[in-house]
């Protein structure tokens, strides 16, 4: 048993325009070296896209998005026996969120496109509609973890 506190949990900030959390986390995984000005730049286009494509709030689009693309049930790699077997796991909302994130930004980096806003607001609108290749990274998550679901016994 650690001799440590909790770490307590990080309260995410609101970005500057949309004074919205969910934004900033989005700018989080988009940095890279340290460029945050540039991950700004890229979500505020793609929203801005998304703004004239579907005229409706982005932010709403968004928020649709993350929602569909969120998994509820995940797997885990547990060692039992000399094997490792892929374990069913519950995702709390705050992890749900961190993978929806990763995996649309992953899937937006994957599609062909001109640039990262473009890629990106195509995606965010695909998955608001429940189609595009997050969705099918959830659905494939979920396959698999009802597939091993004998296992859960194994928490």
């Amino acid at each position: 048993m650690s001799r440590r506190g909790t770490a307590e949990k990080k309260i995410a900030k609101s970005d500057p325009i949309y004074r919205n959390r969910v934004v900033n986390m989005l700018v989080n995984h988009i940095m890279k070296h340290g460029k945050k000005s540039l991950a700004y730049l890229i979500i505020y286009r793609a929203l801005k896209r998304i703004q004239q494509k579907t005229k409706t709030n982005p932010l709403y689009v968004l928020r649709q998005a993350i929602r569909g693309v969120t998994p509820n049930i995940g797997v885990k790699a547990r060692r039992v026996s000399e094997s490792t077997h892929q374990v069913p796991i519950e995702i709390g909302s705050t992890q749900g969120k961190a993978l929806a994130i990763r995996w649309l930004l992953a899937a937006s980096r994957k599609r062909p496109g001109r640039n990262m806003a473009f890629k990106l607001s195509s995606e965010l609108v695909d998955a608001a509609k429940g189609s595009g290749d997050a969705i099918r990274k959830k659905e494939e998550t979920q396959r698999m973890a009802e597939a091993n679901r004998i296992l859960a016994h194994f928490r």
